[in-house]
């Protein structure tokens, strides 16, 4: 299975009438945030294949369709009640992954021994609280939304012998691709995550590469942590 991940900027290898051909070999697409929906809405329109996105803490026009909003009184006049509201406009075409764990049946995973089983997938949108906008967490409040998932994941250790394929974020994992500044800090509870769930890959966005030379895959345990900058394509075993 060939995965095509993009985040934070927008390609034109990827945004190019040339798209359908250079990429007519994808089977699956995750988009790590901080993207533009018609951006995502021309991707999927164009290569005509599952894609599960995720929010990052910029392009946030339809992220109300998907959380609960309300005003708070200071200086920063909306914020985050956390409780989702599901997919209801916006979509473009897309899957959203925040804060759940999915299965997609469309996808075989071989097992050896027994059935092939569907590919497992969870996601956490936003960044690091940094200055109350939309989109940002605590440390804390990313860890008890990571919390929440737990029995989903258990479920999956049970039903198919593993907990996870993949998680998709916008925040790296602390001291794993971020950096120091108070926006672009990645989240401790994120090394716990995967250490405990041990995920394929952990696909994430938010740091920006500006020198293409520098690493965007960093190896923890079991993992592989991918930064999707802009594109970027991975591998998966599959039927």
């Amino acid at each position: 299975m060939k995965i095509l991940c993009v985040s934070d900027q927008i390609d034109p290898l990827v945004y190019s009438t040339g798209a359908k051909e250079r990429f007519s070999d994808i089977d699956l697409i995750l988009c790590a945030g901080d993207l533009p929906s018609d951006y995502i809405d021309f991707i999927v329109s164009t290569l005509n294949r599952q894609t599960y996105f995720i929010f990052g803490n910029h392009n946030l026009k339809e992220f109300g369709y998907y959380h609960k909003q309300r005003t708070q009184k200071g200086p920063h006049p909306t914020w985050l009640e956390e409780q989702s509201m599901g997919n209801l406009k916006g979509s473009f075409g897309a899957t959203y992954a925040g804060f759940k764990v999915l299965k997609d049946k469309k996808f075989r995973i071989p097992r050896e021994g027994k059935k092939p089983r569907p590919l497992l997938i969870a996601g956490a949108s936003g960044s690091i609280r940094y200055n109350n906008g939309l989109s940002q967490y605590t440390e804390s409040q990313m860890f008890f939304k990571l919390l929440a998932m737990t029995p989903r994941l258990i479920y999956n250790k049970l039903r198919y012998g593993t907990y996870l394929d993949i998680f998709l974020t916008h925040a790296s994992p602390r001291h794993i691709h971020d950096k120091e500044d108070p926006c672009h800090k990645g989240f401790e509870c994120f090394n716990w995550f995967i250490k405990k769930f041990q995920p394929v890959y952990l696909v994430h966005g938010h740091i920006h590469l500006y020198d293409m030379n520098t690493p965007r895959t960093t190896q923890v345990g079991k993992t592989t942590v991918v930064n999707a900058y802009s594109y970027t394509i991975l591998n998966l075993e599959s039927e």
